[in-house]
């Protein structure tokens, strides 16, 4: 299916560096103006124009989304890229350091840095303001958001200027975001959902955003009633907690991961609103979406994105796409998600083909699973699989384990230093041999049964 016309993302980014539309309005409600983040914001892109943080990416190691958007700016105007980390555990930091080699970071807090590493406060930085530099290059390097941290392979994926605000400035004109709107968003900024609508959105559109990012129906509730929200930026399973709450918004959106039937049902209705469900990746960026309140059993591709169906896989052209990203020579990348294509231009998903499936919204690597598992005593052979969870994309993690004298609690404590919390296996059983087929290839259905049992 062919798109619409992009909107000419280096004008607006341009237009977007000049300065705030709105200087005294709150960017943080109750908190810094858009005049402070834009005055932080030139005082950084001062502070990293010096020739060392050149050539190299900044960690961008913050929970404050008034610094957040004042080094995206620093950034957009011609600074260094910026590093969004998973977490901010010195574990974590550590793990970055070691794939990216990052030497300096942009702090508010006082941190546990690898040894090295310069950290730079944006509230106490003593440099002189200066106008930030409109003559941006939209395919310039912007951000690398590291994603792993799940099973101990991290991954970062390169999101270019026109990645990350082609989209902010997309969603803001679907969605009809202006200064009149507030966001709550329960998704912390540095994953790219939550900096979407947490950082961007405001940036692009002058809406106010709240600062904390609550994750209890209790504190949702409270947060959206004391700062007049308009815009919730949530998750399937937030949205599950708060399917018997009432909520006075204009819009509620969902991403990470497949909102349940029956959760989306009591909350549209409860709340006499839709809940717009996105469907994408950190490193495709957002590709589809659908409202079952308005009756949209389908997901609808944006307006921007090209796309068609190979070999039952959905393959995608947008301008939303990481460079990382390997595509074909007419620019599609084919992704790991089956599809068959719905009506005239929709398609439902049927579930992914790869080794990689989201737990809770996160990624987990089933082929590192199995493999960690066969590194243990008396495991002669191992395999992951993931379970469908019922009404929706989101899956549990079970484990076939081949060998004698292998006990599953043994196997589980074992496990609890190398995966997160949502990676481990819910399911281990262990048998004789992991059934094969003819062709001696692993019999994938019979072990899904197995697992099930």
């Amino acid at each position: 299916m062919r798109a619409e016309s992009p909107p000419d993302i280096k004008k607006n980014i341009d237009e977007l560096l000049r300065g705030a539309l709105f200087p005294d309005k709150e960017f943080i409600c109750f908190g810094s103006t858009f005049g402070d983040v834009y005055k932080m914001a030139s005082r950084l892109r001062v502070a990293l124009a010096n020739p060392r943080y050149q050539g190299t990416a900044v960690c961008l190691a913050t929970d404050s989304k008034a610094v957040m958007a004042a080094a995206l700016l620093a950034s957009l105007g011609g600074g260094p890229a910026l590093l969004l980390p998973y977490a901010f555990s010195a574990g974590a930091l550590d793990k970055m350091h070691q794939e990216t080699g990052f030497t300096t970071a942009v702090s508010d807090l006082d941190r546990e840095f690898p040894k090295g590493v310069e950290v730079i406060c944006p509230q106490f930085t003593k440099t002189a303001e200066a106008p930030i530099n409109t003559h941006t290059l939209p395919r310039s390097e912007l951000l690398k958001i590291f994603t792993g941290g799940s099973t101990g392979s991290p991954q970062i994926w390169l999101k270019t200027s026109e990645n990350i605000f082609s989209e902010g400035f997309f969603l803001a004109n679907r969605y009809k975001i202006t200064e009149q709107d507030c966001i709550l968003a329960t998704i912390p900024p540095y994953h790219i959902y939550g900096l979407l609508f947490s950082i961007v959105l405001p940036l692009v559109s002058s809406a106010s955003v709240v600062e904390e990012v609550p994750s209890f129906p209790g504190e949702i509730t409270r947060a959206a009633q004391d700062n007049k929200v308009t815009i919730l930026a949530s998750v399937p399973a937030h949205y599950r907690a708060l399917r018997d709450k009432k909520i006075s918004l204009r819009l509620a959106v969902s991403s990470a991961g497949m909102l349940d039937a029956k959760d989306n049902e009591t909350f549209s209705q409860l709340n006499r609103a839709g809940i717009e469900e996105i469907y994408g990746s950190t490193e495709t960026g957002g590709i589809a979406t659908r409202n079952r309140f308005l009756g949209e059993k389908y997901f609808t591709p944006f307006t921007t994105i090209e796309w068609k169906i190979i070999n039952h896989r959905l393959a995608v052209r947008s301008p939303y796409i990481s460079p990382d990203l390997p595509v074909d020579t007419e620019g599609f990348f084919t992704a790991n998600d089956r599809v068959e294509a719905e009506e005239t231009d929709k398609f439902s998903l049927q579930g992914r083909i790869d080794a990689v499936t989201k737990v809770g919204g996160k990624r987990v690597d089933l082929e590192e699973i199995s493999t960690l598992i066969k590194g243990e005593s008396d495991v002669d052979d191992c395999v992951a699989l993931a379970l469908p969870e019922k009404g929706g994309r989101e899956h549990r993690i079970g484990v076939l384990i081949q060998g004698h004298r292998v006990e599953p609690k043994m196997i589980k404590k074992s496990l609890v230093n190398a995966l997160e919390p949502y990676a481990m296996p819910r399911r281990i059983k262990v048998v004789d041999r992991i059934p094969v087929n003819k062709n001696g290839k692993y019999d994938w259905r019979t072990i899904a049964r197995l697992l099930e049992k």
